[in-house]
Parts: structure tokens; sequence; C-alpha cells
């Protein structure tokens, strides 16, 4: 029997890049309102969630996301969740950051309906992960425009906490 090679000597051999690491970026909480329901589309149970403002931490850095942004959720099944949140963020420099952040929450059919419902559930039973994108006119902030980022969420009653990674 031979030994398989590791995936890090093929990768060698064949001259592909290194695997992407996390770099952590910043952790988010934002507060939410109540949903205002929709209904049952043909693509399923559509809801929108207000967001009423919130903070982000990063290294070296603050912000305040702004009222009026909004989660817009798409319930496909009573197991998975499709959000599409859009907000606005001012950090302690006074730069201006748009955030688009398209996830998916999924869960046992019982624990998703206590979310819906604003109820407490133990973040660590949902998957709730997600891809923010970012735009800005600062040009100390352009980077953040040309990466790709990832991240985990937990949502509680009142707000969602998040902590965003760069895909480095």
């Amino acid at each position: 029997m031979t030994a398989r090679p590791v995936l890090g000597d093929y990768a060698k051999r064949m001259n592909l890049p290194a695997a992407p690491q996390l770099a952590h970026f910043a952790d988010i909480s934002v507060q939410v309102g109540q949903a205002q329901e929709v209904g049952q589309t043909v693509r399923g149970r559509r809801r929108l969630i207000p967001i009423l403002g919130g903070e982000a931490t990063g290294h070296g850095w603050t912000a305040r996301v702004f009222p009026g942004g909004a989660d817009f959720q798409l319930l496909v099944t009573d197991r998975l969740a499709e959000l599409d949140a859009r907000y606005v963020m001012e950090t302690d420099g006074g730069d201006m950051i748009y955030v688009q952040n398209r996830a998916i929450r999924c869960g046992p059919a019982d624990l998703m309906a206590r979310l819906v419902r604003g109820e407490p559930v133990d973040p660590a039973q949902i998957y709730f992960r997600c891809s923010p994108r970012f735009e800005t006119a600062s040009p100390a902030l352009a980077w953040i425009t040309e990466r790709m980022f990832v991240g985990s969420g937990a949502r509680h009653p009142d707000r969602v906490v998040m902590q965003f990674y760069e895909l480095a």
C-alpha cells in the first residue's frame, strides 16, 4: 500500500496559492426592531427587520451603525432563512461605510420558529454564516472594497452580533 500525498505536497507540486487565512476585522452588534411581515410569497415567507442602530469595534477603530437600515429576510423552509442586511456605519474618524451582509441561518425547525417569534435560542444550536461587502468613499479605507470577508453571527431577541473576518 502506498501513502497518499498530503494536499500540501500536491499544492507545492502544482504551484497553487496558499489556502486563505482568516484575519479578524470587526465585532458588530446591531440593534433590531420588530419584524414587518410581508407574508407567504411564492419564494417563501418574506419579512423585513428594521435596523435601529449599533456599534462595531475593530483593531484600533470603532464605528456606530446608523438607524434606518434593514435586514430583508426570506424564510425558505422551516429550517432555512436567507438574510440580506443593508446599513451604514460611521467610523470614529468620520468615514462612512455602506454594508451589505448576505447570510444564511439554519437550524432545527423548532429553534428557527423560536427565533422568528423573537425568543432566545442558544447560538451554538444555529448555523449562522455571512459574507459582508463594504463600500466607502474614504481613501484610507479603500482596501476594504478590495477584499473578501466572511463571518458568523448570533440572533438575540433585540440584536444580532457578528464577527467579521478578512480572507487573507
